[in-house]
């Protein structure tokens, strides 16, 4: 693992890092805020996943989290959201035929691709839930009994689905206009179908309404989401996830936030709401 970076903030310190990462055959860049701390303490961490066309630095340029984790004691991991070329061979990592910002590079789903040639390097599932935890416990003052997720938009999809299909390992789970059913809405159509093929049964296992009409169970969930965002009525699509819940008997707080919309001027407003909703679930008396 190399540093990129590091600078001070609150007390703590916020690294940017990169690796050459077995899951994607790439390198893969990553930040971490650690805040101030006893020596020997072990911390919570938070995982935030971004959104299409983001990398690690969106959230940890724009999310104004560091004020709120330094008080609280939280670590906060950002990962990129695909892997980027070239490969640790030198090739190109393949990208969407048309260049589109909703496939392919900054837009890898949060699944382990297994349709050619995104299968090659398409990994971000076992990235997330494997790999980048491992780097995490191995080299940051990580209590790794004591996780939480978050997400927005493509990447709360990925934190809901994270959470339902790993219980027990996470204490919360919360995002920022997720997209909640993607097998269906044009965003997730596209996505599942490139990465996983056209079978949609195969499909469910990455989307979170379907993985809670199947079964799955989170004991509770935070959602906010903005009322004036362009995606809500077509790719976004709330109130699936608000009746999901509601069958199933998840305890959902779904907060319409009226004039707010996609950007991280929405995120960075409610950022600390969710980070002390994660607080009162990872840090026990």
């Amino acid at each position: 693992m190399e540093q990129v970076s590091t600078n001070k903030a609150f007390g703590g310190a916020q690294g940017v890092y990169k690796h050459a990462s077995a899951a994607t055959g790439t390198e893969m860049t990553f930040s971490v805020f650690v805040p101030p701390h006893q020596p020997g303490t072990k911390l919570p961490v938070v995982w935030y996943l971004s959104g299409l066309t983001c990398t690690h630095a969106n959230v940890t340029e724009k999310g104004e989290f560091r004020r709120i984790c330094a008080e609280l004691g939280l670590i906060f991991v950002a990962p990129d959201t695909s892997p980027r070329g070239p490969d640790l061979n030198g090739n190109a990592v393949p990208d969407d035929p048309a260049g589109a910002y909703d496939f392919g590079l900054g837009a890898g789903f949060y699944v382990d691709a297994t349709q050619a040639p995104f299968d090659r390097h398409y990994k971000m599932w076992s990235y997330v839930t494997e790999e980048l935890p491992t780097l995490i416990a191995d080299n940051f003052p990580a209590d790794m009994t004591r996780q939480s997720i978050m997400g927005h938009s493509m990447g709360g999809h990925g934190a809901i689905t994270i959470a339902l299909r790993n219980p027990g390992r996470y204490a919360s789970v919360s995002a920022f206009a997720p997209i909640v059913a993607p097998g269906q809405v044009p965003w997730g159509e596209k996505a599942l179908a490139g990465y996983l093929g056209e079978d949609r049964a195969t499909w469910r296992r990455h989307d979170a309404v379907a993985l809670i009409e199947d079964g799955a169970r989170v004991a509770d969930l935070l959602v906010d989401q903005g009322g004036a965002d362009s995606f809500l009525t077509q790719e976004l699509r709330p109130e699936l996830l608000e009746s999901a819940c509601k069958t199933a008997g998840i305890d959902l707080t779904l907060n319409l936030r009226e004039g707010y919309d996609h950007s991280y001027y929405f995120i960075s407003t409610f950022m600390a709401d969710h980070l002390r909703w994660h607080a009162t679930r990872l840090i026990k008396d």
